[in-house]
């Protein structure tokens, strides 16, 4: 009587009886892995930190400067966006989202101008990021003089087809009046840019880059007059 308890006894309780009764195996695992990757899946965080400025008005956006911190010097600058609005919520986007942060002033022509912009001269480049490079806006020309210090957008011969790169003028430059959409002006550390296009270059190439270490996005500081 003993033996044939002990023989039930190690029945009930061997793997093989455990694995034919394995329903709370088979309930416990996959239905608690689906979960926690549509949760993953559905969390909207990058697109709401790369976009800050998209639903800004006219007016909100005038009210925002930009500033540089670089290799170089800060630069600092004041935004126009009665005259080109897309350009300067996208520019306006690029340095709220941090997306001009370690990326350099990849042409310099001495003398003319310094161009930055290029998100693929980031040290880190993200999905995110490289979406907003590919990106294409609208021409806005306008009435705004090219004359020193101001910053405009850069782009071919082919219609709407500036993405992120923008220049900076160290001279007047009236051949591109009413062509280009003029967005800026810097109103604090022209020295900065000037010290940028004296770097060396091999044509229009730098050869030792000037890395923007930050850019800042944040409501302009006006002058308390006496």
């Amino acid at each position: 009587m003993l033996k044939i308890l002990t023989l039930i006894t190690v029945y009930l309780f061997s793997p093989a009886a455990l694995n034919a009764q394995g329903k709370p195996a088979e309930v416990k695992i996959k239905p608690a892995e689906t979960k926690t990757i549509k949760k993953t899946n559905k969390r909207p965080v990058a697109t709401a930190k790369v976009e800050p400025f998209e639903k800004a008005t006219v007016a909100e956006m005038a009210a925002q400067c930009v500033k540089f911190e670089t290799e170089a010097g800060a630069i600092e600058m004041e935004m126009f966006p009665e005259s080109a609005p897309e350009s300067v919520r996208g520019f306006l986007n690029m340095a709220g989202s941090g997306a001009l942060d370690t990326t350099t002033f990849s042409r310099v022509v001495p003398g003319f101008v310094i161009q930055g912009g290029d998100l693929f001269t980031r040290e880190k480049m993200t999905p995110e990021f490289d979406k907003r490079a590919r990106r294409l806006l609208p021409d806005e020309p306008n009435q705004i003089k090219h004359e020193r210090g101001i910053v405009s957008m850069a782009r071919s011969d082919e219609p709407n087809n500036a993405s992120t790169h923008f220049f900076i003028l160290l001279r007047e430059a009236g051949m591109l009046d009413g062509k280009f959409a003029a967005f800026g002006r810097v109103i604090k550390g022209m020295e900065t840019v000037e010290a940028i296009n004296k770097m060396p270059v091999e044509g229009e190439k730098p050869m030792k880059p000037v890395k923007i270490n930050r850019a800042v996005a944040a409501p302009c500081v006006v002058p308390v007059k006496p």
